[in-house]
């Protein structure tokens, strides 16, 4: 079985539980406020959902300082591994190859994984990618260009994509504040 450990580290979007493993490759990312999530993540990818405390290695945390002091690609800096399905790992790849600054729909998604009607499919191993921010599932949107739901939330969403310069600045009302 893998020993999991956790570390809380601060955001501009509220506190981020951090969980490595024995080899500090990263394998869950989520917001304080879900833990119950990420624990039922980590019991059915690890069959545990027990951590214990140990800070995250200091690449994560400078790679997440640097992102959000504004450098974007400072996160491929962090080494992650996640369990899943072959499929939900084939998602959770391609969407790092979606540059920080722009977005796509999960139709683009789905044909960029050479898989058009799984359009479903893909909206749901993205709505479980374990990594998030680090692997970027915020950056998928609606066919329409609406924001559609995120683990963290929808405000959280909208930071992410206004901080990489993929929304407007005014495009979210000041809900930041309630949603950490």
């Amino acid at each position: 079985m893998t020993t999991l450990f956790l570390d809380h580290y601060e955001s501009p979007i509220g506190t981020i539980l951090l969980v490595t493993d024995e080899r500090r490759c990263l394998r869950a990312l989520d917001f304080a406020d879900h833990e119950p999530r990420m624990r039922q993540l980590l019991q059915r990818h690890y069959g545990t959902s027990e951590t214990l405390p140990l800070p995250a290695p200091t690449v994560i945390r400078d790679a997440l300082d640097a992102y959000f002091d504004g450098d974007l690609q400072a996160l491929s800096a962090i080494v992650w591994q996640t369990n899943g399905s072959l499929f939900q790992r084939q998602v959770w790849a391609a969407l790092g190859d979606i540059p920080a600054g722009t977005t796509q729909s999960y139709a683009e998604l789905a044909a960029h994984i050479g898989k058009p009607n799984a359009v479903r499919a893909v909206g749901l191993a993205n709505g479980a990618n374990p990594v998030g921010i680090v692997v970027p599932c915020h950056r998928v949107i609606g066919a329409n260009g609406k924001l559609t739901g995120y683990g963290g939330g929808i405000e959280r969403k909208a930071w992410l994509l206004e901080h990489e310069g993929a929304l407007p600045v005014a495009h979210t009302p000041n809900r930041m504040a309630a949603a950490i």
